[in-house]
């Protein structure tokens, strides 16, 4: 029996593709957007969280709250003004929510939230399980606050599931097409001593990790989304040069500069994140691209 879902960022790249997946399995889907429908499939309900706007029959009929929102953490540069955005469009959305819920009678049962591997941070070799502390700069204090924030629907019975996402790849949009440019120009290089960890995957893994999210009910806590094997950045590199049949002879771009240029959001290219997907995978989650090889061979044919 089809799920009855409501989808927070379901305008941007992960929320397009979910939503598609959804309306496919037998589920109907709606969204809460600042903007007008784009999808003729789909009811957009109106909300405005700077504001705290939001139309109250959103939950109307509704048992399944999928929570995408969020400012892009790589969009702009990281003034305090766009810092204290990334987190509170992230926070505050899902509070609105919850005190919706709190007003009315509804039939939410489950959320399903995003959240990142950002929270473990730049930890070197270290393989990260989802009981690891989170880290203590800016983007792990953000993920520990909107886990907070998500969590606050326990005062409801909700089932809560969040995924602690990695580097998602795709030609769609995110890390894939900033790494690919400079490699298709014929001067890639890896970032920094190349050395660090880049726990990646495959946004159709993305999905279907979603799917096996909500069509299991037993699924509760913190789950790291990202394949079985992680890479270096060096080896990232290599393996997108291989698909794109382009050779890789400029050396390395020292992390002096790129902190230059990218100030505090360097870690996010320079930062070591290795995360274990052993939770999931014992939950039942098979991978569709556990290894980089057959995920880029999706990707680019």
């Amino acid at each position: 029996m089809g799920k009855s879902i409501l989808i927070t960022g379901g305008s941007g790249l992960l929320g397009r593709e979910l939503t598609k997946a959804l309306l496919n399995s037998g589920h109907s889907v709606a969204h809460l957007s600042r903007s007008a429908p784009k999808n003729p499939q789909v009811k957009t309900f109106l909300w405005d969280v700077k504001n705290d706007v939001i139309d109250e029959h959103c939950i109307d009929g509704i048992d399944t709250i999928i929570h995408l929102a969020g400012a892009g953490i790589a969009e702009k540069r990281w003034t305090e003004k766009r810092k204290k955005e990334i987190v509170e469009s992230r926070t505050k959305s899902i509070a609105l929510i919850y005190r919706l819920m709190g007003s009315k009678p509804n039939q939410v049962t489950t959320v399903l939230s995003a959240s990142g591997i950002g929270y473990y941070s730049n930890r070197g070799d270290e393989l990260l399980t989802e009981d690891k502390e989170p880290a203590l700069d800016f983007i792990g204090t953000c993920c520990v606050e909107w886990e907070k924030a998500v969590d606050e629907g326990a005062q409801f019975g909700l089932r809560i599931v969040k995924f602690r996402t990695g580097v998602v790849l795709t030609t769609k949009g995110g890390a894939l097409p900033q790494l690919a440019r400079p490699i298709k120009m014929g001067v890639g290089s890896a970032l920094g001593n190349g050395r660090q960890w880049v726990s990646w995957i495959h946004h159709h893994d993305v999905i279907a990790m979603y799917l096996f999210g909500l069509s299991n009910d037993q699924l509760t806590g913190v789950f790291n989304m990202s394949a079985p094997f992680p890479v270096t950045n060096s080896e990232l590199t290599r393996a997108v040069a291989n698909h794109l049949h382009r050779p890789l002879w400029a050396p390395k771009v020292p992390a002096f500069l790129i902190k230059l240029l990218f100030g505090q959001m360097a870690s996010l290219v320079l930062g070591s994140t290795k995360v274990s997907v052993q939770k999931i995978q014992e939950a039942g989650f098979k991978f569709n691209y556990p290894d980089i090889t057959g995920a880029l061979k999706e990707i680019y044919g």
